[in-house]
């Protein structure tokens, strides 16, 4: 892991991201690229020496340009903060929709883990900071850590590794063991039974020790809950097993198939308090 980028609209979560991502680049020896995006109604995004999002009249330049000055300074302060940790920071600033500016940092950097802040608990929350971490979720090339809560010890000595049990995750298992070695951690392995979707625990064991040996899981546990929902019931062994991140990965879905399927892995980062590293899932065993 080379670089980590931290979007931040200088909330409260995204200030806790932040930290996390402090603890994660000492680990890792990252770079850290922090990014604010000033938004305007486009959907695209530019570097502040683009005048193409600017408004037409000079009221609305004026202010923009107070913005993008306001913005320059909270950004070379939390530079600056993060320098002092001994840490290599780079900073970005964009204008336009924030989206497409994560989505253009991610690949421009070549990032290989975005970490962000997330308020998902109400729905007025969700709408104006949880719409773009679900799309970068959804979209990104690269490992989404969503963090909910002021980050306490940074060991993710626990990890819930909340798997599907498809042929597609081999990539993302990968990540989970890069996370592993990285924290001297214990994955607990962990499917979840419903009324709709149920098979007897010696079938789904079966199963989750051959998909254990497949990745070359060490140090993990296997765990058979049941729940009304997959949601509520990772969210609610990750509370029993105290553990420090829920891991998971996600279908990537769009449009129309996301609608009516939605996302197991949306649902959990929106309602559990635990930090949630996911990835697109894309390849299969070989």
């Amino acid at each position: 892991m080379k670089t980590i980028l931290v979007p931040t609209d200088f909330s409260k979560p995204a200030q806790w991201a932040t930290e996390v991502a402090i603890g994660i680049a000492k680990k890792a020896k990252a770079t850290l690229v922090l990014l604010h995006v000033i938004e305007q109604p486009t959907e695209d995004s530019f570097n502040i020496e683009g005048q193409a999002a600017l408004a037409e009249d000079w009221e609305g330049k004026l202010f923009t340009m107070k913005l993008i000055e306001k913005s320059k300074e909270q950004l070379a302060e939390a530079a600056a903060k993060t320098e002092e940790q001994g840490l290599n920071v780079k900073t970005e600033l964009r204008i336009g929709n924030a989206f497409h500016g994560i989505r253009t940092i991610i690949t421009d950097h070549r990032v290989d883990l975005v970490v962000m802040g997330t308020a998902g608990h109400t729905k007025f929350e969700r709408m104006l900071i949880g719409s773009n971490t679900e799309k970068v979720v959804r979209y990104s090339k690269c490992p989404v850590l969503t963090i909910h809560e002021p980050p306490g010890e940074m060991n993710f000595k626990n990890i819930v590794y909340a798997t599907s049990l498809n042929d597609r995750e081999k990539s993302f298992a990968e990540i989970v063991k890069k996370a592993q070695e990285m924290f001297g951690s214990t994955i607990h392995l962990v499917r979840i039974n419903t009324p709709s979707v149920f098979q007897p625990d010696h079938i789904v064991r079966k199963v989750m020790e051959t998909f254990a040996k497949k990745v070359n899981l060490k140090n993990f546990t296997i765990n058979i809950s049941s729940d009304f929902s997959e949601e509520d019931g990772i969210i609610d062994f990750a509370s029993t097993v105290n553990a420090d991140m829920i891991a998971m990965a996600t279908h990537g879905r769009t449009g129309l198939a996301h609608i009516l399927a939605g996302s197991i892995t949306e649902d959990v980062l929106n309602h559990s308090a635990k930090p949630v590293l996911s990835y697109v899932t894309k390849d299969s065993y070989e």
